[in-house]
């Protein structure tokens, strides 16, 4: 009777046991796909199993275990090699992060160093700019008024200087022009020895210059001229010369002598560096109402003397920009002052070209003024 299974033939070698594979759900296990030794080995060890009961069964399963802890152990392994190279990455990133931040904050902070430094540069250019044009301003004003100052200068130093031309000599200069009547009597013509040795040209004794006899019947002082002389050989406006100390005291002094002693200062100390202006004052304009003009005088009140007087001018001293009205009187004690002053300045800068007599004589004239000016006599304006 047949079974169902082949029966061998005789003289044939017995084939080899057919082992059924097992099959479940998921296909066949890993080891039936790697290979057909493995595959009849597991077969082998699955019927092995079969037999011999729990006791393989457990082995197995022991097997099973430990090969999932190596693949655990193993993976767990690479993890940890694959966090660390994460992690070593994170802190290098952290670290260029960090160094990138740095200079992020130290571009910023150069950024506004240079800003404020651009700033305060700038201000610095707008305020040197502003300084410069205020000076720029100031010496324009200056050079305005010294041009105008100079004006007035060279106009009196034409009326002061006495020039002579070939064309138009001054007879003055050379008494050799004059006519026989101007050039006083001939020698000889006087028979009274008194007279002719009075109308001789005298010898100053201490300077050794022959003075001549003025025709109006002025006569030199020597002491004055002596002091004039010294002076005129090295011209200087220091008061500590014999000449400029005996006019200081005799004249300037006493012509810019005001009542009003703290103005009287500064307006002398003014004429002295030429640093004082007069002006005109406007009789249809009302004068504008100031602090100097309040304490020191108006347009009704001299500021220098204090009496109620009609001020048609009024005086600024140096850069001040206050004014102080004085009246014709006290306007003409200054001018003399500076008209005297003005003309030793011509004479200290070469400017006059003259001999020493003609100057002692303009000094003496500039001197008269100043006296009648101190003592109340002056030019009454139109």
């Amino acid at each position: 009777m047949w079974n169902g299974s082949p029966q061998p033939d005789e003289g044939l070698p017995s084939p080899l046991p057919v082992v059924p594979v097992p099959w479940n759900s998921a296909g066949p296990c890993k080891s039936h796909r790697e290979a057909p030794g493995a595959l009849v080995e597991a077969c082998v060890r699955e019927e092995a199993q079969g037999e011999e009961g729990p006791a393989a069964a457990r082995l197995d399963m022991s097997r099973l275990r430990s090969s999932s802890m190596e693949i655990r152990e193993k993976g767990s392994e690479f993890l940890k090699e694959e966090l660390h190279k994460a992690q070593k990455e994170l802190r290098l990133k952290d670290e260029e992060c960090e160094r990138l931040s740095k200079v992020r904050e130290q571009l910023e902070r150069e950024l506004e160093e240079l800003t404020a430094s651009l700033f305060e540069e700038a201000h610095k250019m707008v305020r040197e700019a502003n300084m410069k044009q205020a000076a720029s301003e100031k010496q324009l004003k200056e050079a305005r008024g010294k041009i105008d100052m100079l004006q007035a200068e060279v106009t009196a130093l034409k009326t002061l200087v006495i020039t002579s031309t070939p064309a138009s000599p001054n007879r003055e200069l050379h008494p050799q022009l004059l006519s026989p009547t101007k050039a006083g009597p001939r020698k000889g013509h006087s028979r009274h020895k008194s007279i002719s040795s009075a109308l001789c040209p005298a010898v100053c004794p201490t300077a050794g210059h022959t003075l001549t006899p003025d025709k109006e019947g002025k006569e030199v002082d020597t002491t004055l001229f002596a002091e004039f002389q010294a002076w005129r050989e090295s011209p200087t406006l220091d008061k500590s010369s014999p000449f400029l100390e005996r006019v200081y005291r005799e004249d300037v002094g006493p012509c810019l002598d005001f009542t009003v002693q703290e103005l009287s200062a500064l307006v002398r100390a003014a004429v002295e560096d030429n640093t004082l202006t007069i002006e005109p004052v406007a009789l249809h304009t009302l004068p504008a109402v100031t602090v100097a003009a309040v304490e020191c005088g108006s347009a009704n009140t001299c500021a220098l003397s204090g009496l109620a007087r009609a001020c048609r001018h009024r005086i600024r001293l140096g850069d001040s920009e206050s004014h102080y009205y004085i009246s014709p009187s006290s306007r003409a004690r200054i001018t003399a002052v500076c008209n005297f002053f003005t003309y030793i300045r011509y004479i200290q800068q070469g400017l006059v070209r003259q001999d020493a007599e003609p100057m002692f004589w303009e000094i003496t004239r500039l001197r008269k003024e100043m006296s009648l000016a101190k003592l109340g006599f002056f030019p009454q304006e139109a």
